[in-house]
Parts: structure tokens; C-alpha cells; sequence
């Protein structure tokens, strides 16, 4: 089977995207890494932390060949100021999001099968005039795809959202039958396709505590929720639910499922944030890409220290290289 390409890209150039990306190129990896970065700052941040990677510029046309210990082929995307680790410049938004457009170009195109992103820092993006509320928004829309799913795993564990970056107010009205069809159906697809689950087993979670308690403390369950799932399930989807959040996360339960279905970010993300603290990853269902990202943000404490986790990274990138497999086998 052929050697799969993931592209790599750092994120805000004054964080540890940079630190965590050439750490995670001293190992060794079936699949060859590409960063899609300034090759001018990955040299610096090699320098500050005294790593010996050497970074080579991708050759175009160049054959994806398996990854070699300590050296990193690049597809240099130039900065718009120097950057210092730790200190934020606005400046160097447009960097970012160029480096993001290029990596998903790359895998519209063809030329890498997988992106893993860094960690950005949103607000330094909104500050420099752009609007920009996350990945997730932006490769959908870079991609053009209607609807997304933001799903998190650990090892043990894998969470997706039906609604994402939402006030909680907002929650309720945004729970509708269209909206639940559309993202139970590609978490199940993408769970098929990506993953190489035959028959995804999904818990889906009530809304309300206790799952409405028979419509005592709210009836989304009731009049949205149970028909949707009941609709799902004669059409072959194996659901269960919906689950009160409070006791869904047991072992037995868990054990006898593929993913766990969650109405809002922080009904079921705390607990699997809490699991695999350090070794969460994020990954964006639907797209027609594969995209695994880091679940942890920029750490402008830390940039240039030495002491970074790239422990996110490097679960980010076994996850798509096994997407990538998982794939070529369904294909």
C-alpha cells in the first residue's frame, strides 16, 4: 500500500504548534509528515530548542516515501513578521489561515491525504480585523460542506457534538429533527468509512437531565429526540438512547459502543477531556478530507521552553494515518 502524506500544520507560529510539530519529526512514522509552514521559523524554534531536524523544502511532484527520523520536508508559507516565542502578533494572522488554506488545498488536490492541525489562537485572529471562530467553521467553509461534526476521542473513548460552539440558551432551538438526522448520518458514515466500523453502535444523549424524566424537566426528548431515533433505527442505525448524560458514561455502556452522541460541547466533552487529559484529539467529521487535530491550545508559556506535551500531536497524526488505512481498505 502506498506511503501515506499527512500534512502538518504548526498553527500561531508564537506557540507550541512550532515546538510539538519538529518534536513529533524526530520519531519515527509509517506515513511521511509535511509541514505547511515557514520554514524560516521552524529553523529558529529548531535552533531555540536545540533539535536537530533538518527541514527540507517539498519538492512539487515529489513521491509521498516513508518518513526519515530528524528530517522534515516543508511547503514554506512566508510569514508576515518575525515572530518571538510567547508574544502574540496579529500581524501574522493572515499566516495562519494561509497555512491552513494551503494544507487543504493540498488535500483537495490530492497531494497529501491527511491534515493534522496545531493549535491557533483565536483571538489574535479576530484582533488583526478577521473573522474566525474555530477550524472547524473555517475548513468547512474552505471546503464548502454544509454541515459538519466535531468529534473528540481518546483511545477509549470517542464524543461527537450535534451542536458545537453554542450559548447554552441557544441549545434547545437548535436541536431540531433535520439537524439530528444530518449529524447522526455522517458521524455513522464517517465512523464506516473513515474508521472501518461496519455497523457504528452510537449512545445518543438526552438533552435534559435524566433524559426529560418522562417530560417532567423538559420535553426535547419526547418531541424531538425519540422520533428521530426511532426513525433512525428502522433505517438500520444502531442507536441507543436517548441517555441521561449523568450515568451514560459507565464501562458497560461504553464497552457496547462505538462513539457516544452528545447534544452540546460541554455535556460529554468534560468527561472525555478528563480521561485522556494530554492525549484527546479532535476530528472533523464530514468533510471530504481527513482532519485530525490537537486538543489543546497554544501555550504561549511554554513556546520555546522545551517543555511542550506533544502527546496530542502525535495521537493526531496515528489517528489519521489510520483514517487514511481505514479508508484505502473501505475504497
Amino acid at each position: 500500500m502506498a506511503v501515506a502524506r499527512i500534512a502538518i500544520t504548526p498553527g500561531e507560529p508564537a506557540g507550541i504548534g512550532p515546538d510539538v510539530t519538529l518534536a513529533a519529526a524526530l520519531q519515527s512514522w509509517d506515513a511521511q509528515l509535511v509541514a505547511v509552514a515557514s520554514i524560516e521559523l521552524l529553523r529558529q524554534r529548531a535552533a531555540t530548542l536545540e533539535l536537530a531536524v533538518d527541514l527540507v523544502p517539498l519538492e512539487p511532484g515529489e513521491a509521498p516515501r516513508p518518513h526519515r527520523p530528524g528530517c522534515l520536508p516543508v511547503v514554506d508559507t512566508a510569514l508576515a513578521a518575525p515572530v518571538r516565542a510567547g508574544h502574540l502578533d496579529p500581524a501574522n494572522a493572515p499566516y495562519v489561515l494561509q497555512t491552513l488554506r494551503n494544507a487543504v488545498q493540498g488535500c483537495l488536490a490530492g497531494r497529501f491525504d491527511a491534515l493534522v492541525t496545531g493549535p491557533v489562537q483565536k483571538s489574535v485572529i479576530n484582533d488583526a480585523g478577521i473573522a474566525f471562530t474555530g477550524h472547524t467553521e473555517f475548513l468547512a467553509a474552505e471546503t464548502a460542506t454544509p454541515r459538519v461534526v466535531m468529534m473528540l476521542a481518546t483511545e477509549e473513548l470517542r464524543v461527537a457534538l450535534a451542536t458545537t460552539h453554542l450559548a447554552l440558551k441557544d441549545v434547545p432551538a437548535a436541536i431540531t429533527p433535520d439537524l439530528l438526522r444530518e449529524t447522526l448520518g455522517i458521524l455513522a458514515a464517517d465512523l464506516r468509512a473513515r474508521f472501518g466500523i461496519d455497523r457504528p453502535r452510537i449512545a445518543v444523549l438526552g438533552l435534559n437531565p435524566h433524559a426529560g424524566e418522562g417530560g417532567h424537566l423538559g420535553r426535547e426528548e419526547i418531541d424531538t429526540i425519540v422520533p428521530v431515533l426511532e426513525e433512525l433505527r428502522a433505517g438500520g442505525m444502531a442507536l441507543r438512547g436517548p441517555l441521561p448524560a449523568d450515568t451514560a458514561f459507565n464501562r458497560d455502556l461504553l464497552a457496547d459502543c462505538d462513539a457516544v452522541f452528545a447534544m452540546y460541547h460541554d455535556q460529554g466533552l468534560p468527561v472525555l477531556k478528563y480521561s485522556g487529559f494530554g492525549n484527546a484529539i479532535n476530528i472533523t467529521l464530514g468533510l471530504p478530507i481527513i482532519r485530525t487535530s490537537v486538543d489543546h491550545g497554544t501555550a504561549l508559556d511554554l513556546a520555546g521552553s522545551g517543555r511542550a506535551d506533544g502527546g496530542s500531536l502525535c495521537q493526531a497524526l496515528r489517528v489519521a494515518a489510520h483514517m487514511v488505512s481505514a479508508g484505502r481498505t473501505a475504497a
